[in-house]
Parts: structure tokens; C-alpha cells; sequence
């Protein structure tokens, strides 16, 4: 259970968890940019992200140079069936960075890096979700090359995980400015964070019951007794956590909704996790036959114990120094 290629199936799975958790709600705040009304909120909502967004794309360089070089055999795969969706949302996060460090730079157009910012989210955020329900739905294989089309990745239901990650994203991104932030923004993002949270709750109901629809091996995993009570925790919890949040926002308890944002989160990772395991190509090529030779985990391995509790250290001190409410006449930029 504890073989290398394991280990890097692990680690990469939590590079990927910890991105999607700290760049989510940073692209959340740019999803949400349109619905804040003054230049004054949208200076502190993009203020109280200054000091750790790019930071936190860190572990999307982690995730996928780790699939490079961990499991080539799946990153060759994997990305000829994906690059369209791929390479729109690298070049949305490179134009929303742009967006980011401009707006301060060039006032005199900066309503079009704040539309820009919020386009670039968007766009990332759409991609991202269609290269997820992609991946999910499975990719075409044959021998150990990618044999489908250049477009097999646009379906409904990709098109459907786009949706509900900007929704999701955003819901994220209204929790973080209610922890973050105070008076009539902390209000805004309430008001925000309220259909958001409804609309993310349907989206899930959605792709859950979709999704054992794409295999009957996926239907097994979810609906096969006895097999079926290991899993039924994942959609008690993720019920316990919706209440929860909907608890916290109708009290105002400003700390609660983001935590439950990302146990949310958790609960979606762990149930793609039991969609898809053992495979890192969805029913196609398993972690061991696509991971590298044990000589190279095992190199790469002790790279990645040295620098990954630097990266989490580092990572923990910045929220750490910049934690609590943000004071709108205090500025990181």
C-alpha cells in the first residue's frame, strides 16, 4: 500500500487539493470582481489575496511537473487529450496576473484590468472544470497513446464541472472576504456568498448523480453493497458541512464558512478519488503502470521531503502574518 508510485500518487493528489483550495477562492474574488460596487471594495477584496495568490499557484507547477515526471506515461497521455483546455487556462492565469499587477500601476485604465481580471478568472476557472470533467468522464486509450479527437474533451457534462467550479470558486471566494474583511463589503460578500453556496450545493447533487451514469465500474464503486456503506460518509458530511455554512451566514459567524467552503471541497476530492483509484488515467492506465522507474520516485523522493515541508512552512507563515481582518486603509500593494 505504501509503494512509491503510491506515494507519488499521494503527493500529487495533495498538490493538487492544496491548489484548487488556495488558488480557488483568490480566483474566487476575481470571479465575484463584477458584484462588488465601489473602487473601494475592489481594492481591499484585492488586497486581502496581494500577499498570497501567486504564491499559491505554486502547487499547480508542483502538480503538473510532478505528473511529468512521476507518471510520464499518464502526462503523455493526458495532455494531448487535453490541451486546448489546458493551454486556455494557463494563458487566462497569465493575463489575470498581468490584470493583477497593472490595475495598480496604471490607474488611468483600470477598468479594463479590472474586467480583465475577472474574464481571466472566469476563463481559468471554466477550463479547469472542463479538464475535470474530462478527465472523469475518461479519455480514449489505445495500447499506451491517447487515440481520441482533438475535441473529445467538450461534452456536457465537462461543460457542466466548468459551471459548477466558477460557481464553486466563487462561493469560496465570498467566504474568503467574509473572514477577511468588515462592514459593507463583509455584508456583499454575505449577500454573494448565499446563492453561491445554493447554487454550488445543486451543482454537486448534479455531478454526483451524474457521474456513476459515466461507467458502470463508477456506479459499482457508489451503489454496490456492502461496498456502498464505506462510501455513504462522503455525502453525510458534505450535507453536515452545507448546514453548517448556511448555520454560520445566517448567525454571521464570520469564521465558520470558509472552513466549511474547503471541508466541501474535501469531501468533492475524496469522492473523486473514489470514482477514479486506482487509475491516474480513468479505467484506462493504472498508477503503476504509469509511473516511472522506482530508481527515479525514489530520487525524486527526497527532493520532494526536503522542499515540500519548505513550501508548506513558508506558505503557513505568509497567512500567518497576514491573518485577520483586513484594514481598508492598508494596502500590500
Amino acid at each position: 500500500m505504501f509503494d512509491l508510485a503510491t506515494i507519488w500518487a499521494g503527493l500529487l493528489a495533495l498538490a493538487i487539493f492544496v491548489y484548487v483550495i488556495l488558488d480557488g477562492f483568490d480566483l474566487g474574488i476575481g470571479i465575484l470582481f463584477p458584484f462588488l460596487d465601489t473602487k473601494s471594495d475592489r481594492d481591499v477584496a484585492m488586497n486581502s489575496v496581494a500577499p498570497v495568490w501567486d504564491g499559491n499557484e505554486t502547487w499547480l507547477v508542483l502538480g503538473g511537473g510532478g505528473l511529468m515526471a512521476a507518471f510520464p506515461l499518464a502526462y503523455a497521455i493526458v495532455m494531448p487529450a487535453l490541451y486546448m483546455p489546458i493551454i486556455i487556462m494557463l494563458l487566462a492565469l497569465v493575463f489575470r496576473g498581468v490584470a493583477f499587477e497593472f490595475r495598480w500601476r496604471d490607474p488611468a485604465h483600470e477598468m479594463i484590468w479590472d474586467r480583465s481580471f475577472h474574464y481571466g478568472s472566469v476563463v481559468a476557472t471554466f477550463s479547469q472544470g472542463i479538464v475535470l470533467g474530462a478527465f472523469v468522464q475518461g479519455i480514449e486509450v489505445t495500447g499506451r497513446a491517447y487515440s481520441g479527437g482533438w475535441w473529445d474533451w467538450l461534452t456536457p457534462f465537462s461543460l457542466l464541472c466548468g459551471v459548477a467550479l466558477v460557481v464553486g470558486y466563487g462561493l469560496l471566494g465570498a467566504c474568503w472576504l467574509i473572514l477577511k474583511t468588515e462592514g459593507g463589503l463583509r455584508d456583499k460578500a454575505y449577500h454573494l456568498a448565499r446563492p453561491a453556496m445554493i447554487i454550488t450545493a445543486a451543482m454537486m447533487g448534479i455531478v454526483s448523480l451524474w457521474t456513476p451514469f459515466l461507467s458502470p465500474e463508477i456506479a459499482a464503486r457508489w451503489f454496490d453493497f456492502p461496498r456502498a456503506l464505506l462510501v455513504a460518509p462522503v455525502p453525510v458530511i458534505s450535507l453536515g458541512l452545507l448546514l453548517a455554512m448556511g448555520w454560520g451566514m445566517s448567525k454571521k459567524k464570520d469564521m465558520i464558512p470558509f472552513p466549511a467552503g474547503i471541508g466541501l471541497f474535501a469531501m468533492c476530492f475524496i469522492g473523486l478519488g473514489v470514482s477514479i483509484a486506482p487509475y491516474v488515467v480513468p479505467r484506462a492506465v493504472t498508477v503503476e503502470a504509469a509511473a516511472a522507474p522506482d530508481s527515479s520516485l525514489a530520487f525524486m523522493l527526497v527532493g520532494a521531503v526536503i522542499l515540500l515541508p519548505i513550501i508548506i512552512g513558508y506558505t503557513a507563515y505568509t497567512y500567518w502574518v497576514f491573518r485577520g481582518k483586513m484594514d481598508p486603509e492598508d494596502g500590500y500593494h
